[in-house]
């Protein structure tokens, strides 16, 4: 079973960042392959604690905005967690979106371009020590590409498993063929017996990526138009807690997984067979917090 689990998505919540510490101490004893973190509560830190208290499990940040910190920065701390993890952390980057460069007081330049531009500039540091490999964060086809050129791997987020093909194939075969490149989407879900309430959650998990005009874009470019319609209309008219109605059932299907334990490991099988080798679970509870939502994915996956 162990080859068959999916990596998991952990965040260290304030006020509870040593029990999240021992929690990824368990996730390492229960063999998953990895623990990827998002960009809230100081992810870069988080992984530096995963360096010194795990052994075994790959880890890294999933994603870094590249503008929160200088180019030297993140090499001199992502060097200092590769050597000391022996290799097991990866640095996922990505552009984030509008709210986060306001938040950090950024205007940012072409995506495409300030990726490329902060990869170069990262892998020229010099007498850093070895320097980790870089994932790149993606949702529509010339940053996937990019993805393929210039990194060691790349991540979606809240991606269309119907669209993923068309997603992929902006990949190089050997890329997509090779098992070192890293290929993974970050995936909400929730485990439990009543479907209802966790679509309830997933739609909730989901309500702020709707008000992202580059999400909106990808959802209509994977066939969402009528969602994405009514996603916009709901903003132009002020009524954003409406956007949850605004998700079908369809559209909910295909960009999470909820329900029994059984269903849910049937969805992380149908991604793989997709070709995302690397399935990373952000885990809700129906029925708690996120230890909760840990507590069930280690149940359903025992």
């Amino acid at each position: 079973m162990a080859d068959q689990l999916p990596h998991l998505c952990l965040v260290a919540v304030p006020g509870r960042r040593r029990r999240t510490i021992e929690v990824a101490q368990e996730i390492e004893r229960r063999g998953f392959p990895g623990i990827f973190s998002p960009s809230m509560f100081g992810n870069m830190s988080f992984c530096e604690a995963l360096a010194w208290n795990t052994s075994t499990i790959r880890f890294g940040t999933a994603i870094a905005p590249i503008y929160q910190r200088t180019v030297t920065d993140f090499a001199q701390s992502a060097a200092v967690m590769h050597e000391v993890s022996a290799g097991r952390f990866s640095l996922g980057i990505g552009i984030a979106h509008g709210p986060a460069h306001i938040r950090m007081g950024v205007t940012p330049g072409k995506p495409l371009g300030d990726i490329r531009g902060f990869v170069e500039r990262f892998r020229a540091q010099e007498g850093l020590g070895t320097l980790p490999p870089i994932i790149v964060a993606a949702l529509r086809q010339k940053m996937v590409a990019l993805a393929g050129e210039i990194a060691e791997g790349v991540v979606f987020a809240n991606a269309c498993l119907s669209h993923m093909s068309a997603s992929l194939a902006a990949l190089p075969d050997a890329k997509r063929s090779d098992p070192s490149f890293f290929i993974g989407n970050m995936i909400p879900t929730c485990i439990s017996d009543d479907i209802e309430a966790a679509k309830a959650v997933n739609r909730r998990t989901l309500t702020g990526y709707g008000l992202l005009p580059n999400y909106r874009n990808y959802w209509r470019e994977a066939g969402y138009q009528e969602e994405m319609d009514a996603v916009e209309k709901a903003i132009a008219e002020g009524r954003q807690s409406d956007i949850p109605k605004c998700y079908s059932d369809k559209w909910l299907a295909d960009n999470t997984l909820f329900g029994p334990a059984a269903k849910v490991r049937e969805g992380v099988a149908a991604w793989r067979a997709a070709g995302i080798r690397d399935l990373i679970i952000v885990p809700s509870s129906a029925a708690g917090n996120q230890m909760r939502a840990i507590e069930e994915v280690f149940a359903a996956f025992a």
